[in-house]
């Protein structure tokens, strides 16, 4: 099973993005997925947690991830030496900075791609980044769910931001 946290602020779409790639995932043959949020009181700004669990069976499990193969942070004062070890061993974090980060640390400056796309958050350009550095959907596939689930004036811009990110994301 893949397991992917989601780690943003209320208002950036942290679970969005999550439900996005789950039907992007489950688009899939023989593919199922499972997206849930977790968040404390609801407010615009408060930390949000959101996961993402891929399978190629019927996912049984609805618990909070404790061990994920991805770390997703669309807000980089989230960032903690602590996520580390929610990562299983092959892990990586894949975080919205512009800061050099090493190690299982991917940093991708998911802001000015999404400021020069006229876009108010990075959810959908750091679910771009991540398919194109892990290749657990394709584009067509986000691009597929994206129709899917978005409000048809915001499709283009957000399939946009995809297809951007990932192209940038996996040049890295």
């Amino acid at each position: 099973m893949i397991e992917i946290l989601w780690l943003g602020r209320g208002g950036q779409g942290a679970f969005t993005a999550a439900k996005i790639l789950g039907a992007a995932y489950a688009s899939k043959p023989d593919c199922h997925a499972l997206a849930f949020p977790s968040f404390g009181p609801e407010r615009r700004g408060a930390p949000v947690r959101a996961f993402t669990k891929l399978d190629s069976k019927p996912i049984l499990d609805r618990s909070e991830t404790e061990h994920a193969d991805y770390i997703i942070i669309l807000d980089e004062t989230l960032y903690s030496e602590n996520l580390q070890k929610l990562l299983k061993p092959d892990g990586k974090i894949l975080i919205n900075t512009r800061s050099a980060k090493s190690g299982q640390i991917i940093p991708f400056d998911g802001d000015s791609l999404a400021k020069e796309l006229k876009l108010p958050v990075v959810n959908t350009v750091m679910m771009g980044a991540l398919a194109g550095i892990s290749g657990v959907v394709s584009v067509e596939n986000l691009h597929d769910a994206i129709a899917h689930y978005m409000p048809e004036k915001i499709r283009e811009k957000n399939k946009s931001a995809v297809q951007k990110a990932s192209q940038e994301a996996s040049a890295l």
